[in-house]
């Protein structure tokens, strides 16, 4: 569930008054709370910035950050502009910006090497590029390369001299939910297209660098065989984090009972598709003319994987309806539908813990048949 600056941000400030930040806070607990909420998306997708927690990432919270903090983040964003204006971009407006707990944001109008007048989304973070923005910029390239729907245009990432990185990035005007249908169709045209990545081509399932899902790492080697990439790349790693000795003898069970996975896929043809992979409702929008989707997890795998945050995504039978015109419902789905939940519900538990302990062992019950 990641939370959403992306391009309404702009319309933040630091003055925000109480009643703007109270609903800010209320909008945050409803995602965290696992409510889909188209309004609350919307709320989120508004003012909020990259990551998942939500109730920290207010511009409130950031107002609170040092001093110190806070001009290390001007440099960085300053390191982003520099790089504009060194590339023939002229600038113009700021028009509005946030922050989070690992990164800040600005929205401006710049006037584009060959004269076209255009607006910007800049990030920021302390941390260096290929950590932290490398997997998202990869990730939306080869997304748009899918060609099926609206994905911002990045236009490059670096690393600040001073230390930190940054992001820049095509700003999108988002005019609410997409239609279901339209969206649906879209979704299944992306899932069919041609991976742009040599290795998916080739039948390997997993990304040209690691990337992260929220604050969590997200290991992509290479690997031939889904089975073994959900099993080692995604669950597996996951359930490490936890330390937790339960899950880890519980996935063991599954493992056991489902022949390592496979046979969870026993008749399933599974070809590597490019996933949006964090796709829930604060990562998916419209514009004026079409569906959008951003700050991703991409990789290369199996597309029904793509559904695993779809407990949090708002995805109803007219979605269903267009994405079942391209691509049909393999026999098993509801069963594996369970495994790609838990990935996400245990890096929900990894990141905030609470309820998501009992969620993740409720859906590894049900894997192992008890």
């Amino acid at each position: 569930m990641r939370v959403s600056s992306f391009h309404r941000a702009s319309t933040a400030s630091a003055a925000r008054t109480v009643s703007t930040a109270l609903l800010l806070l209320l909008g945050a607990l409803l995602i965290a709370a696992s409510i889909p909420s188209t309004d609350a998306a919307a709320l989120t997708r508004s003012s909020l910035s990259h990551g998942r927690a939500s109730a920290r990432m207010s511009q409130s919270a950031s107002l609170a950050r040092p001093r110190a903090a806070h001009g290390r983040a001007s440099a960085r964003m300053s390191a982003a502009t520099d790089w504009l204006t060194a590339n023939g971009w002229t600038l113009g407006k700021e028009q509005g910006g946030g922050g989070s707990d690992w990164a800040s944001f600005s929205s401006s109008s710049v006037t584009a090497p060959d004269g076209t007048s255009r607006r910007l989304f800049i990030k920021a973070a302390r941390r260096p590029a290929q950590e932290m923005f490398a997997g998202e910029a990869l990730g939306l390239r080869a997304l748009r390369a899918g060609g099926a729907l609206r994905v911002p245009e990045v236009i490059h990432y670096g690393d600040a001299s001073g230390g930190g990185s940054f992001l820049i990035m095509e700003h999108l005007e988002l005019r609410g939910s997409a239609n279901p249908a339209e969206f649906g169709r879209a979704m299944a045209q992306l899932h069919l297209a041609e991976p742009s990545s040599e290795p998916a081509r080739a039948g390997k399932f997993g990304f040209d660098v690691e990337n992260t899902i929220g604050g969590t790492s997200q290991p992509n080697g290479w690997l031939d065989d889904w089975p073994e990439f959900f099993r080692t790349r995604r669950i597996g790693h996951q359930i490490r984090l936890t330390g937790s000795d339960e899950l880890a003898t519980l996935w063991d069970t599954v493992l056991d009972r489902t022949s390592g996975l496979g046979a969870l896929f026993e008749g399933v043809e599974v070809k590597p598709s490019v996933l949006h992979g964090d796709l829930w409702s604060g990562n998916m929008a419209a514009t004026a003319n079409e569906p959008c989707i951003f700050d991703p997890a991409t990789y290369f795998g199996h597309h029904e994987a793509e559904w695993g945050m779809s407990w949090c995504a708002s995805l109803g039978p007219a979605f269903w309806s267009g994405y079942r015109e391209l691509i049909r419902e393999d026999p098993g789905f509801a069963e594996r539908r369970n495994l790609y939940e838990l990935y996400h519900k245990l890096n929900h538990y990894n990141m905030f813990g609470g309820g998501y302990y009992g969620d993740s062992v409720r859906l590894m019950t049900r894997l192992a048949g008890k």
